[in-house]
């Protein structure tokens, strides 16, 4: 009996996906993690309202989400002041990443990135048959110029890039992203990356401009608004592109309760400013925490902080390790030299107390 014919891309591609989940990584301990700290997961949890409405929406989850997501659409569109033929709403940003990438490049076609950067993205590209560009880190920080020099160089269509950045949790200001916008080459499209800005500082994010079709913004309820699970993430781009979404994109995979819980989460403001001072408060707990062992923390606009262990990728790898033995669930940067650490989500007081007595009796061995 013959096997499935595989088209001649996806049998050229490695079995591999971009995150091994924690809940794969407890399966195979045999045991649950005491501290859930690395999937930038918010543990402060979603807005009270948020999940009042989703246990509403359960009730009536025979029935198909709504495929416009139009409610909530129409709710961001005044949140950002923008018309809601520029919004796109997705199974979060991983979603409309493999939307944008199969909207944009066939086979052959040239992306660009930074070397480390998100490992999901470099995923759709592979798995549209897009050719992969990347340019190095400099300083822990994202490279714009050398971002849009590659793009130049091998006639991108679609640059990637995040502010602030995750791995390292590194941003620049907004002055410095609109000159990247301003910069961009003819035909080439800047993917803007904003899961974290909610964190940022104020002056990160430049002015949303959905005019320009040569860029998009990506947004999620995953982090800030303690969603991750829901899978609710948004576009905002000219309307054109945003319109070309609905060519590709599975119009019934946003879930019923997933859109009325982010419908709610939007209108709870003030719920999301204590997420973000919380987040803060524990940004700092968490440096404090790697000063105190001897590590060197690197400064963080997001709801991580990632972690320089000094000594290259066998140092990192090894904390990693224990710290995962320990019940302690982290992760660390893939390449080079950014592998020479461990990144860390912020978390809740007796999380950190783990991972506190964890790297306190490593740095005591």
């Amino acid at each position: 009996m013959s096997g499935p014919r595989y088209t001649a891309l996806a049998a050229s591609l490695p079995s591999t996906v971009p995150f091994v989940g924690p809940e794969t990584q407890e399966r195979a301990r045999g045991q649950v993690f005491a501290a859930r700290l690395g999937a930038n997961e918010s543990s402060f949890g979603p807005s009270p309202r948020a999940i009042a409405a989703m246990a509403d929406a359960a009730a009536e989850s025979w029935k198909y989400g709504d495929p416009e997501s139009y409610d909530l659409r129409a709710a961001l569109a005044v949140h950002l002041n923008v018309g809601m033929d520029a919004i796109v709403v997705g199974e979060g940003i991983d979603g409309l990443l493999g939307y944008l990438v199969r909207l944009l490049v066939g086979s052959g076609d040239a992306v660009v990135t930074s070397l480390g950067a998100y490992p999901t993205f470099n995923y759709h590209v592979a798995g549209f048959g897009g050719v992969l560009h990347t340019v190095p880190y400099r300083d822990d920080h994202e490279d714009p110029d050398a971002l849009l020099a590659k793009a130049r160089e091998v006639d991108a269509k679609l640059i990637y890039f995040a502010n602030p950045d995750n791995p390292m949790g590194t941003w620049h200001d907004a002055a410095t992203v609109q000159r990247l916008i301003d910069g961009l080459p003819d035909g080439c499209v800047l993917c803007l990356d904003e899961a974290y800005g909610e964190f940022a500082p104020q002056g990160t994010l430049p002015a949303i401009d959905a005019s320009n079709p040569a860029v998009v913004r990506m947004r999620t309820f995953s982090k800030a608004y303690g969603m991750a699970g829901a899978r609710i993430g948004y576009a905002v781009t000219h309307p054109d592109l945003a319109s070309a979404f609905g060519k590709v994109r599975n119009h019934f995979g946003v879930s019923r309760i997933g859109q009325a819980g982010a419908l709610a989460a939007l209108q709870d403001q003030e719920w999301l400013a204590d997420v973000v001072s919380q987040t803060a408060a524990s940004r700092e707990m968490l440096s404090d925490i790697a000063r105190a062992a001897g590590y060197t923390p690197i400064p963080s606009a997001t709801n991580f902080v990632t972690i320089d262990c000094g000594e290259g990728v066998e140092r990192a790898k090894a904390i990693l390790d224990s710290l995962v033995a320990a019940g302690c669930f982290v992760r660390m940067p893939f390449v080079s030299p950014q592998n020479r650490c461990i990144r860390v989500s912020a978390g809740r007081e007796q999380e950190l107390n783990l991972l506190e007595a964890e790297l306190t009796y490593l740095n005591a061995t």
